[in-house]
C-alpha cells in the first residue's frame, strides 16, 4: 500500500493568559491507503487538537499551527487557501465528531444538512441529492430513510445520530475519515453496533480511517497501527500487535495495567495511573511523564526522549526502555 496521508513534525499551540499551551508538540505518523490507524491517549494528551489541525479548524485566536507539515494525497494541507481547504472537507476527508448532538444543527432538518454536502461538493441536482441521501441512510442502517429525512437531530437517539454523522463523513466518498471518540457517548451495546458499522464501511468502500480514542479495546479490535500520545507528544508507535504485546513504554503499560481483564480473578484491584497529566503551558525540560513513572531515573528530568525504532516499525520514547520488564531493546 501506498502512503495516503502523512503528518510530519506538527505543533499546534495556543496562546492563552496563563501562557502557551504546546497541544501537540512536533508529533509526525502517516497512514496508508485503506488503513485504520488509532490516536490513543489520556483527554488533555492533545489527540483532538492533532485531528483539527489536519483539517485547519482549530480556532484562530488563541490557536495556531506553528510548523510541521500535512500531506494529503500530493497536497499540502497547510499550504492551501481557506477556499482550498474547503473543497478538502468533506469532499476528500470527511470527520466524525465527539458529539452528535452538538455537531448537528439543531434547527435544520437531517436532509437538508446531508444534502447541503452533496449539493456544494458534488454539484447534484437537489433531487439527486436527496436520493443519495436516503441511500447513505440505507447504509449505516437506519429504517424508514425518506421519513427520517424530514426529521431533526432531537428525533433520533444517540447511535443513530453517530450514524446520520458516519452518513455525513461518507456522503463524498472521501479517501479518509477522522472519528473523533465516536462511541464516548453511548452505551456499551451501540458502541459495538457503531464500531462494527465503521469497520465494515471502510472496508467495504476503502477508505482510510483515524480513530481517536481512549479505549485500548476498540484499538486491540479494529485498528491496524496505533500511536499513543502523551503531552502532545507520540511517545510509543506501532502495531496494534506490538503495543498490546510489547508495550515498550511506561505510560503504555500503565494504560494496559488500568484496563480491567477477564482473565483476571475478580478481586484483582485496578493499577490506576497516579497522578495528573502535566499542564502544558508549563513543561520543563525532561520527560512529561517523569512525574508519574515507576521507572524514572534523574537523566529523565534533564532529556527529552527522542522517538526511536525498536523493531519492525515498533518506536518508543524513554530513556529507560532496557530497564522496563520484558522490553526489546533499541536498534542501532
Amino acid at each position: 500500500m501506498s502512503k495516503l496521508f502523512e503528518i510530519e513534525n506538527l505543533c499546534t499551540q495556543f496562546v492563552t493568559a496563563a501562557g502557551t499551551v504546546r497541544a501537540v508538540d512536533g508529533i509526525s505518523y502517516d497512514v496508508e491507503e485503506g488503513e485504520t490507524v488509532a490516536i490513543v491517549g489520556e483527554s488533555g494528551c492533545g489527540k483532538t487538537v492533532s485531528a483539527l489541525s489536519i483539517l485547519r479548524l482549530i480556532p484562530s485566536p488563541p490557536g495556531r499551527i506553528v510548523d510541521g507539515s500535512i500531506r494529503f494525497n500530493g497536497k499540502d494541507l497547510l499550504g492551501l487557501s481557506e477556499a482550498e481547504i474547503r473543497d478538502v472537507r468533506g469532499s476528500e476527508i470527511g470527520m466524525v465528531f465527539q458529539e452528535p448532538m452538538t455537531s448537528l444543527n439543531p434547527v435544520l432538518s437531517i436532509g437538508l444538512q446531508l444534502t447541503e454536502t452533496l449539493v456544494e461538493h458534488l454539484g447534484l441536482s437537489a433531487g439527486a441529492a436527496r436520493a443519495r441521501a436516503i441511500e447513505l441512510l440505507e447504509t449505516v442502517g437506519i429504517s424508514d430513510p425518506e421519513r427520517r429525512l424530514t426529521q431533526y437531530p432531537h428525533h433520533f437517539s444517540g447511535g443513530m445520530r453517530q450514524r446520520v454523522m458516519i452518513a455525513m463523513a461518507l456522503s463524498c466518498e472521501p479517501k479518509l475519515i477522522i472519528a473523533d471518540e465516536p462511541t464516548t457517548a453511548l452505551d456499551v451495546t451501540i458502541q459495538a453496533q457503531i464500531l462494527e458499522l465503521m469497520k465494515d464501511l471502510t472496508r467495504r468502500f476503502g477508505v482510510a480511517l483515524i480513530i481517536i480514542t481512549h479505549n485500548l479495546g476498540v484499538v486491540a479490535r479494529y485498528a491496524d497501527r496505533m500511536n499513543v500520545m502523551y503531552a502532545g507528544k507520540i511517545i510509543e508507535s506501532g502495531t496494534a500487535r506490538q503495543i498490546y504485546h510489547s508495550p515498550s513504554h511506561p505510560y503504555t503499560l500503565a494504560l494496559l495495567r488500568s484496563v480491567p481483564r477477564v482473565d483476571q480473578p475478580r478481586k484483582e484491584k485496578l493499577d490506576p495511573i497516579e497522578g495528573q497529566p502535566p499542564d502544558l503551558s508549563r513543561l520543563d525540560k525532561g520527560c512529561a511523564f517523569r512525574p508519574r513513572c515507576r521507572y524514572a531515573a534523574d537523566r529523565c528530568a534533564e532529556e527529552i526522549p527522542p522517538l526511536e525504532p525498536l523493531e519492525d516499525g515498533h518506536l518508543s520514547a524513554c530513556l529507560r526502555i532496557d530497564d522496563l520488564p520484558g522490553r526489546p531493546t533499541k536498534t542501532t
